[in-house]
């Protein structure tokens, strides 16, 4: 096919949401001539509709030069902000504000409604994701005035959507889905551009997210699918970046493995969407964790860390659940410390409190709870409160107080049934457990157990052990894991690769099993393990 005819089919696969062809004809016309603007932008936005983020970028920007050489000041400062929507999207805050100033500047020439629009849009949510949440609030207010001169449905979608969003922080909850379910009408009516009819979708969702809201969470994906239907949208990449967050969901009526294995195929599709794919590794490493895949989840939560997204408070859950309690707690505590917005440290806030009671430092859980309490009456979040209700039984076992903590566990019980919580729901039964034996309720007890343990065995999770059994000698599952390789003939350095620690940490912690067993040779450390079947049921 000549270079024309490929130009003119993927001009008319463009026309019809075709996204596939256009890209593939649009590809093979660049090879023998080049482009005009129009068909630029065009090839980058197919690009980008199919999830090729890095090459959809580098076309926008050819155009942008483009636009920007021949002096078309409207042409592009609306590119400079579909640039900085499409490195937002990708994660990268600072050269989405590059773009983002590129856009006001050009505006600042020769202003235009539309454009502010969805600059002051962009703008506000990039403030949101920097805890600047003041400068968010006025950026939604600006754009309220612009969207009223327009009087538009779409900009009044984006409008909505921005309003919501930095309502959130204020903990006007309400108000802000009240808004969020708003922005759904224009979208569902299809009377908003694809790209930004995606991303109120994929916005909202993340908000929903980071609330727990998990039943409202489920009506947007509902609607997404509805939409997603469409003619613009059947074959686009919108909905796999917000694949991260349907774990929760998929985790009501999946198996950890087949969640493990859709996760992995979105972060695939996710590749060169580093802040995203961030997310998807963490979620990752989550669900390995729950399934009792050690090494697995060091590996994801490695790469979410190399994808710029802090592995907080799944790696510290990890380690205390190898034992390594203190170093848990260090690892949240200076991520808490960190946290800037009060969403985000919220939800940091139950394993804060599952730590502290590792720790059997039951004061400092019951701390952790009542600002886990506070948060979700703050943001009046159901998934908030469902965390609470779990903390505040947990705690209430632990402080001796069984009477107290049943009625607490079941009002935990039935917030997780509502949003089928199943991992949550198997963790509060093993609370119940513990708390019916505190009563003296010995079959209660083995039925709350017996729950427990059937979830688990469901989903393919590691049970949480709420009250771990005792271990011989008294080591740590982290001891336990270096005493088996070292009975496998493992160095030090071979234990550290394997363990992902670092060879100090295996030394300190071969220093410690010596001390708790009473030897002072990796040889009789090897010959107690075997008198103590400590080896039995552990492995690396």
């Amino acid at each position: 096919m000549a270079a024309d005819d490929h130009l003119e089919a993927a001009r008319a696969a463009y026309a019809t949401g075709d996204w596939h062809a256009a890209y593939d004809h649009f590809t093979a016309a660049q090879e023998t001539d080049e482009l005009t603007t129009d068909d630029l932008s065009s090839y980058g936005l197919a690009a980008w509709r199919l999830g090729h983020g890095r090459h959809s970028m580098q076309l926008s920007e050819q155009a942008f030069n483009r636009l920007n050489a021949a002096n078309d000041v409207p042409g592009a400062a609306m590119k400079a902000v579909e640039v900085a929507l499409q490195w937002f999207n990708g994660g990268d805050l600072t050269i989405t504000r590059v773009w983002i100033n590129r856009a006001r500047r050009l505006h600042d020439k020769q202003p235009d409604d539309r454009i502010l629009a969805y600059l002051l849009y962009v703008d506000s949510l990039v403030a949101i994701d920097e805890a600047r949440n003041d400068v968010a609030k006025d950026l939604a207010e600006q754009l309220q005035e612009v969207t009223t001169r327009l009087n538009d449905p779409g900009f009044n979608a984006l409008c909505s959507t921005a309003s919501g969003v930095t309502m959130l922080p204020f903990a006007r909850t309400s108000e802000a889905f009240a808004q969020l379910d708003e922005a759904m009408m224009p979208v569902l009516a299809d009377q908003v551009p694809v790209d930004w009819a995606g991303d109120i979708y994929c916005a909202v969702i993340h908000e929903c997210h980071r609330l727990a809201d998990l039943a409202r969470m489920k009506s947007w994906f509902e609607a997404m699918e509805v939409w997603r239907k469409g003619p613009q949208v059947t074959s686009s990449w919108y909905g796999t970046t917000c694949e991260v967050h349907k774990m929760d969901l998929h985790s009501a009526t999946q198996t950890f493995a087949e969640v493990e294995q859709r996760l992995t195929d979105a972060i695939a599709a996710l590749g060169d969407f580093p802040g995203t794919a961030g997310m998807g590794y963490y979620e990752l490493g989550e669900i390995r964790r729950r399934k009792g895949d050690v090494e697995g989840a060091h590996q994801a939560f490695r790469q979410a860390r190399e994808h710029n997204k802090e592995p907080q408070p799944g790696e510290a859950l990890l380690r205390c659940h190898l034992g390594e309690h203190d170093a848990a707690a260090t690892d949240l505590r200076m991520r808490l410390d960190a946290e800037q917005d009060e969403i985000n440290r919220t939800r940091l806030l139950p394993a804060a409190v599952e730590i502290a009671l590792a720790r059997n430092r039951i004061d400092e859980a019951d701390q952790y709870c009542t600002q886990l309490e506070d948060g979700a009456e703050k943001f009046d979040s159901p998934g908030f409160r469902a965390w609470a209700a779990h903390a505040r039984g947990a705690v209430l076992v632990k402080q001796g107080k069984p009477d107290e903590a049943l009625p607490v566990l079941q009002d935990a019980l039935r917030r997780y049934r509502n949003t089928q919580c199943r991992y949550e729901l198997a963790q509060v039964y093993e609370w119940m457990a513990q708390a019916r034996l505190g009563t003296g309720d010995n079959d209660g007890a083995a039925t709350d157990a017996a729950n427990a343990e059937a979830i688990y065995r469901q989903l393919g999770a590691a049970p949480t052990q709420a009250a771990p059994t005792a271990t011989p000698g008294g080591l740590t599952k982290r001891e336990l894991e270096v005493l088996v390789g070292v009975a496998a003939g493992l160095s030090n350095r071979d234990l550290a690769k394997k363990l992902f620690i670092s060879e100090k940490t295996t030394a300190r912690h071969l220093a410690n099993i010596f001390v708790k067993i009473g030897v002072s040779s990796r040889t009789a450390a090897v010959a107690w393990a075997h008198e103590n079947k400590a080896l039995h049921g552990a492995s690396t």
